[in-house]
């Protein structure tokens, strides 16, 4: 079964559609451009009642050790994401430092992209693979996707998921392609940008459990 992450999470009634509907993750972005950006503690307050098996994941773009301390002085979250160009000793950094399980994005414009990957897998827990679209103003949540076919051949130990404009109109192509261990989708449950959409988050949910 493919699991599901919901990403960019900003108000109780969509974080409450995406646990009720089978999300296996949550993510809450913690980067001030992102019109999904929330504070430590909005996010703490979204997630004080999660049920055991869904997963917090806090989304920092090349932050500070301060930064992931003030996000963590709320203990709600489970996972750190990194969706900037941190490289593979910085994540042995946080990893270190913090003890908890991390998520990697790689932004794929190119097979070029994938080169060293093999480097982040002894510092993280998942690897994300993400769109590289060019002038991009954000690192992800663009709507953008990427050729597939660039995955065909992945070779890596650990899980993954794959991220990048998924929707309901690609998510069965994706999932039939690619066979991901688990899919994150963003702007592709948005009514505008950074506005969430509860039916739309109920309908790719059950659009990947019906594949």
């Amino acid at each position: 079964m493919t699991s599901i992450k919901i990403c960019g999470l900003s108000t109780p009634e969509t974080v409450q559609t995406a646990i009720n509907a089978g999300a296996d993750f949550l993510g809450f972005v913690f980067y001030p451009p992102s019109p999904r950006h929330v504070s430590p503690k909005q996010a703490a307050d979204l997630i004080k009642d999660l049920p055991p098996h869904v997963r917090s994941v806090g989304l920092f773009v090349d932050p500070t050790d301060e930064d992931i301390e003030n996000a963590l002085k709320h203990p709600a979250l489970n996972m750190i994401q990194l969706h900037g160009s941190e490289t593979p000793e910085r994540l042995k950094e946080i990893q270190t430092r913090f003890n908890l399980p991390l998520i990697k994005a790689i932004r794929v414009g190119a097979a070029a992209d994938l080169i060293g990957i093999e480097e982040f897998e002894p510092h993280c827990d998942w690897l994300l693979f993400d769109a590289k679209p060019k002038n991009a103003d954000l690192p992800g949540g663009t709507g953008h996707t990427f050729d597939w076919s660039i995955l065909d051949n992945l070779k890596i130990e650990k899980p993954w998921m794959l991220s990048g404009g998924l929707t309901v109109k690609n998510l069965s192509e994706a999932l039939l392609h690619l066979k991901p261990p688990a899919v994150d989708v963003s702007s592709g449950v948005e009514s505008t940008r950074g506005t969430k959409d509860a039916d739309k988050i109920i309908e790719f949910i059950q659009t990947v459990k019906k594949n």
